[in-house]
């Protein structure tokens, strides 16, 4: 449990480093869940919702960043909740 939970931190820091620049564009996003598979589960809020580019915002920006920080993370997804 130990583990899972640096890799928590890592993931949490990771986000922090990264939501000034979702503020800027109107956004924001909340961690909702690390898997057992590796999988990061946000959501996305405010204008990133429904942003045409969210999806290059969670591959080329949020998930790199993630795997940089924390390589036992796999993917990210967006989920609704």
């Amino acid at each position: 449990m130990k583990n899972k939970d640096q890799t928590l931190l890592k993931i949490e820091q990771a986000i922090e480093q990264l939501r000034p620049f979702m503020h800027a564009d109107g956004g924001d996003i909340e961690f909702v869940e690390f898997t057992d598979a590796g999988v990061v589960k946000v959501k996305l809020l405010g204008s990133c919702s429904d942003c045409s580019m969210s999806h290059m915002t969670l591959r080329a920006g949020l998930e790199e960043a993630l795997k940089v920080a924390a390589p036992e993370v796999n993917k990210v997804e967006a989920i609704e909740l």
